[in-house]
């Protein structure tokens, strides 16, 4: 059975909504951070959401020796890994961070449960690994590449991960493909933390909404799209937090081995799609720039999510205006994030 379940990076955006996730379902989530890229502030929101105490570990998972002792002391059922850095742009400045933190730390966190019999894992993998994918939507069977240090730290993961599974076939891995989550919790007092000027799209559309950035950089108006921007799958934050529950609860009915799932909405929408949905959302009408394409930029980018409709029985379930709705509560009521 599986109760007690370890959540790596559990105070970032994801993460934090897995927990809120998994409280509201009955498991124990168990949180590990070292706060690099999140706040000790949301402890406290997440409990009051989840009402009852957090189990709290503040863990680099660098540390080989400290994650050792944890496992030792703890019992751990199951573990939801999102330790990872994940700004393309950093990544390629600072390939060895990323290399050190991403490959490294998991290395570490599956020897540790190697050591103490913990057998399953869900690994956080990202529609990156597809590149310029020739068929969109995107199966999970199609060929898989990655343009940056980033990329290829999920693409090596996966790799370890596969290989892992085939040498002791009592393991139960399941990666999960993110396309691009955004939203918040319905409480919106748990969201996205951007620190800087934001990398993604949702973030930055709210900044500007706030005043904060002068305008919208739209960057490339010339693909080869409807209305020439880059079309992407967004999906709630809410949805991507139910596909992990949904991931375990296909562990918890027998599987083993190594799988892999998408999880998005099947719908593609473009940079301007986004930008009249949060200006209809939000009331709140942005001024956009256009800009040059950026590197690595693909045109479309949209899952083909039927794998886990099928096989774990999960379906993203909120549309594009709800999206931006509970994004957009999340930025007002949190204008500062966590003060």
């Amino acid at each position: 059975m599986i109760k007690r379940v370890l959540v790596t990076g559990g105070a970032g955006f994801i993460g934090s909504h897995i927990v809120a996730d998994l409280c509201e379902k009955g498991y124990e989530p168990i949180v590990l951070d070292n706060f690099s890229n999140s706040s000790p502030k949301i402890i406290p929101v997440l409990e009051k959401i989840c009402s009852k105490k957090l189990e709290l570990v503040q863990i680099d998972i660098k540390d080989k020796e400290k994650l050792f002792n944890f496992f030792k002391s703890a019992s751990v059922d199951a573990v939801i890994h999102l330790a990872a850095y994940k700004a393309v742009g950093e990544s390629v400045e600072k390939p060895l961070k990323y290399y050190e933190n991403n490959i490294s730390g998991l290395v570490n966190l599956l020897l540790a449960m190697q050591e103490h019999k913990v057998k399953n894992f869900i690994f956080s993998s990202s529609a990156t690994v597809y590149g310029d994918a020739k068929v969109v939507p995107i199966p999970e069977n199609s060929p898989i590449s990655a343009a940056n240090p980033y990329g290829r730290t999920k693409l090596m993961s996966e790799e370890i991960l596969k290989d892992t599974a085939f040498s002791d076939k009592d393991l139960s891995i399941i990666a999960l493909r993110y396309f691009n989550p955004i939203g918040a919790h319905k409480s919106a007092d748990i969201g996205e933390l951007p620190s800087g000027i934001p990398n993604n799209l949702f973030p930055y559309i709210a900044q500007v909404a706030l005043g904060k950035l002068p305008h919208l950089n739209v960057f490339g108006n010339d693909y080869d799209t409807p209305d020439g921007t880059c079309i992407r799958d967004y999906i709630h934050i809410l949805d991507i937090a139910s596909g992990h529950t949904a991931a375990l609860e296909k562990i918890a009915s027998g599987f083993k081995g190594f799988d892999v799932y998408n999880l998005g909405t099947g719908i593609g929408y473009s940079v301007l799609d986004i930008v009249n949905a949060f200006k209809k959302a939000s009331g709140i009408d942005l001024p956009v720039k256009p800009a040059a394409r950026r590197a690595g930029d693909v045109p479309r980018s949209c899952a083909n999510p039927d794998k886990a409709n099928k096989e774990l029985n999960w379906k993203a379930k909120y549309n594009l205006e709800e999206m931006c709705k509970d994004g957009w509560a999340w930025y007002k009521k949190h204008p500062e994030g966590f003060v």
